[in-house]
């Protein structure tokens, strides 16, 4: 199948050509014609299966046909939510690719630059808008912001923003707009709250579900270190001595954990950029520009800012700490591997991770390699190795208690506390 054969209007099929598509991926070969055809849209889908196009493309040709009268206000007929500043910009530069041959505008609406430039924009009007939701509510609050003119609302990465807190910032944000409207629902896990989401929101929705967990990671080469904590940076420093590593993303558990692993490498002469919530948006562009140029070479990042990140030709990820949630796990390897190319994920594992590693490989269905061969073997490896039914034979399969309860728990847990990471 080609794009010629969705149905879709010579001003998209020219700008679809122009970026280099020819042939469209499983999500959006399915959910370009229920677009199309105005149905509410459910997408399961994992990071890197393309379903900014799947959604995108055929918003801009819907709103494209619809007329428009001459030198009147333009009004927002299509909201695109998303939990991150980078994976709203990156919609944004998507959708002004695939409408270059139409006359619709379109405007990113996001925390960490200034709100004045935003509200100029607003000011001269824009057909599609794709916000994060803190600075949408902020310039709702300021009456900057009119949203019942909506026709098309897509809710993107739906369980990052519940992991974020979001959610109830996202629900104020539906009340206004219009009840009758076509709703587009994409999220990679399905956690209790989404899917009561989804049944409140869409109406008789085309479910479309995308690349199983385990095929996602079949082509990338997937191998564990298991390693003391405190040797972790030396390991890692070892492991970037190898010139064949062009480009690495480095993800850390925590901002300042981030920060610590920049500086280490720094000190190794290791070229390397920390991107995450504490830092400007600015701060954040740049270094994903300096990545993708090639004058970083390593982009050490947490697991918030990185949503959304799309880097091509990514040939490492390294999980400098595991995640306690596996589906994580998925989505940070997907960033390698991409096209059809080979990729390699890397990971390290300290002893209070290896019930992560053990969910993570339940999940994905597979063991990952072990690398065994390396200075920095962990020292304590007796302890995992105990007969069962020893004393400490429980510890392999749940950390110390206090160790455990430092770890960060899914945010999910305690939204209604009213915590928010950064906007």
């Amino acid at each position: 199948m080609t794009f010629q054969d969705l149905n879709l209007i010579p001003a998209v099929l020219k700008a679809l050509s122009k970026e280099n598509y020819t042939t469209p991926t499983p999500i959006q070969e399915q959910a370009i014609p229920a677009v199309l055809a105005g149905r509410d849209l459910f997408g399961c889908a994992q990071t890197g299966t393309g379903k900014t196009a799947a959604f995108a493309v055929p918003i801009v040709q819907l709103l494209s046909e619809q007329q428009i009268r001459p030198n009147t206000q333009r009004r927002i007929r299509s909201l695109i939510l998303s939990p991150t500043r980078e994976l709203a910009l990156q919609i944004s530069d998507n959708i002004q690719a695939y409408s270059q041959y139409t006359h619709l505008r379109s405007l990113a609406i996001v925390g960490g630059v200034s709100q004045k430039v935003q509200e100029r924009s607003l000011d001269q009007g824009a057909d599609i808008v794709i916000a994060t939701p803190g600075r949408l509510i902020d310039l709702m609050n300021q009456k900057r912001i009119d949203l019942q003119y909506v026709k098309i609302l897509v809710l993107d990465e739906a369980d990052r923003m519940l992991d974020m807190g979001f959610i109830n910032d996202v629900k104020k944000i539906i009340t206004k707009m219009p009840s009758k409207r076509q709703t587009l629902f994409f999220s990679a896990t399905m956690p209790p709250e989404i899917s009561k989401m989804v049944k409140s929101l869409l109406v008789n929705p085309v479910k479309v579900e995308i690349t199983p967990v385990s095929s996602t990671v079949d082509r990338i080469k997937q191998s564990v270190y298991k390693v003391d904590k405190e040797n972790k940076q030396k390991q890692l420093n070892h492991l970037l001595q190898d010139k064949s590593i062009a480009s690495a993303m480095v993800f850390t558990r925590t901002k300042h954990g981030a920060d610590r692993v920049v500086r280490e490498l720094t000190k190794a002469k290791i070229s390397a950029q920390a991107i995450h919530g504490n830092k400007s948006q600015n701060a954040r562009q740049t270094a994903l520009s300096n990545f993708r140029s090639g004058v970083t070479r390593v982009l050490v990042a947490t697991d918030i800012a990185a949503r959304g990140i799309d880097i091509e030709e990514l040939s490492h990820v390294i999980n400098f700490n595991l995640p306690n949630i596996p589906e994580t796990y998925v989505h940070r390897i997907g960033r390698t591997g991409r096209a059809g190319q080979s990729g390699t994920a890397i990971s390290f594992c300290e002893f209070d991770e290896i019930p992560y590693l053990k969910d993570i490989e339940k999940l994905i269905g597979k063991t990952i390699p072990e690398v065994k061969d390396h200075p920095y073997p962990m020292l304590n490896t007796t302890q995992p190795l105990k007969a069962e039914g020893s004393s400490t034979s429980a510890a392999v399969l749940k950390p110390a208690k206090s160790k455990a309860n430092s770890m960060p728990k899914p945010k999910s847990q305690w939204l209604r506390k009213g915590s928010k990471t950064s906007r």
